[in-house]
């Protein structure tokens, strides 16, 4: 087991340099994460549309309501539970406990997702998924803060961002592959497997971190109250890009979230063919995205963060208008695969650009709120998208609803790139070469 280094005095951040396989080992966890998001995402779609779970014509608004019951949760429990763990003292750490419990729950919660046989339990068994992922969470984002020394926030973020991308895809593609078999709850219990694998791995060989922050006699619930204290609004940069990535995400979200109904309804596709696009076009997703990653993270140590995520909001603004206006699926698929250039480089360096702005004695806490933006744009993208899914079908003609939607993403591309100009990036160190600062 690798152990931490020394906290540099001057940014809180660890000094000792981390081999590669230490560095894969804290962002694993991502991988069976996103796995989760990606099938849960389009298994409920397909429950919805194939499985009659809700009345033909509301699917939409069905989705958006099931978004809104979890979203107190992902808002909520993140970045309340993170801020608990900065405090923390076990055996294990202070955030490991909140990673096994959280996955644990999550296949529980996974299986009744697969056996519900009404739209109430469906969304029941969702609100409840929401409640435990986020508590795994919103510590484990805090172990790149609490591990990682500055010269290797750009590896360790691309390897975050490549996490990320192979989670979609396991996820998306477990999703396609069980709609080609007409059974959804197939992909639902891979991605709980999935999960507790790459649980496991972290919890056994990644490092407890530094020690929990003293409580000094302060009670659970007042440390939950810190998380949501006002003292986080001197910290503008932090706000201004928790702003502009809610839009980006969005924007994303706004194309992921309404995929089946997108080749249902626009391209006229059963549930077999939506299986087999669905391979197609996560493939040109994926591919684009992992040949994105790394290279973006480099750039990014060099010129900037910033200049960087402006590229991505700009591919992923023409990517989803390619999508919207596709005569076919080859065009679409070229769509996706811009829109995989974009994710690629988005969850590389946002990540990063987060890391090195963050107050990092309270990692926990901040990159918890982070991911309140994560949680909240699928939310508020389905909310806004679904309902407007079904109005547009209905006064427009079937097909023309997701289409027309993924117009909001454009233009959630375009918030999210100027709410980004206000964020101060802070000065790098002289940048180590990746390979020698993962070595």
């Amino acid at each position: 087991m690798v152990h931490a280094g020394t906290g540099d005095s001057g940014t809180g951040r660890p000094t000792a340099h981390l081999p590669v396989g230490a560095l894969l080992r804290i962002s694993l966890f991502w991988l069976g994460l996103t796995a989760i998001d990606g099938a849960v995402g389009s298994a409920v779609q397909s429950r919805l549309k194939f499985d009659q779970l809700a009345d033909p014509g509301t699917e939409g608004a069905s989705l958006a309501l099931i978004g809104i019951l979890s979203f107190g949760f992902s808002v909520l429990i993140q970045p309340t539970v993170g801020a608990i763990s900065d405090y923390t003292t076990s055996r294990w750490g202070r955030r490991k406990p909140y990673i096994v419990a959280g996955s644990l729950f999550d296949a529980l919660f996974l299986i009744g997702i697969a056996t519900s046989n009404s739209l109430l339990a469906l969304a029941a068994f969702v609100t409840l998924l929401s409640f435990s992922t986020n508590v795994a969470r919103g510590p484990f984002q805090g172990y790149v803060p609490d591990l990682v020394p500055s010269p290797q926030v750009g590896f360790a973020s691309a390897l975050v961002g490549l996490m990320q991308v192979v989670g979609n895809v396991v996820g998306f593609g477990l999703a396609a592959f069980a709609n080609q078999q007409e059974n959804v709850g197939l992909a639902l219990l891979a991605v709980a497997v999935v999960e507790v694998v790459t649980m496991i791995s972290v919890v056994v060989r990644v490092p407890n971190g530094p020690p929990a922050r003293p409580r000094n006699g302060r009670s659970w619930a007042s440390i939950a109250a810190e998380t949501w204290g006002t003292d986080i609004l001197r910290e503008k940069s932090y706000l201004w890009l928790l702003a502009s990535r809610l839009l980006v995400l969005m924007g994303g979200a706004a194309f992921v979230n309404f995929i089946v109904f997108y080749l249902v309804d626009s391209h006229g596709l059963d549930q077999k063919e939506t299986g087999g696009a669905q391979l197609m076009i996560l493939a040109a997703v994926a591919i684009v995205s992992l040949l994105a990653i790394v290279p973006s993270a480099r750039l990014s140590d060099r010129v900037g963060r910033k200049p960087v995520i402006y590229v991505a909001s700009a591919l992923g603004g023409l990517a989803v208008l390619i999508i919207a206006a596709a005569p076919n699926l080859p065009v679409a698929t070229v769509g996706a695969a811009l829109f995989g250039a974009s994710q690629g480089t988005f969850l590389a360096v946002d990540w990063a650009l987060m890391t090195d702005i963050i107050p990092k004695a309270a990692s926990g806490r901040y990159m918890g709120l982070s991911n309140v933006a994560t949680a909240s744009s699928t939310t508020i993208a389905v909310t806004i998208g679904g309902p407007l899914i079904d109005i547009l079908n209905r006064s427009l003609g079937v097909g023309m609803g997701p289409r027309l939607e993924l117009l909001l993403a454009f233009g959630y591309f375009v918030a999210g790139a100027l709410l980004l100009r206000p964020v101060v990036e802070p000065a790098r160190e002289a940048v180590v070469p990746m390979a020698k600062a993962a070595g």
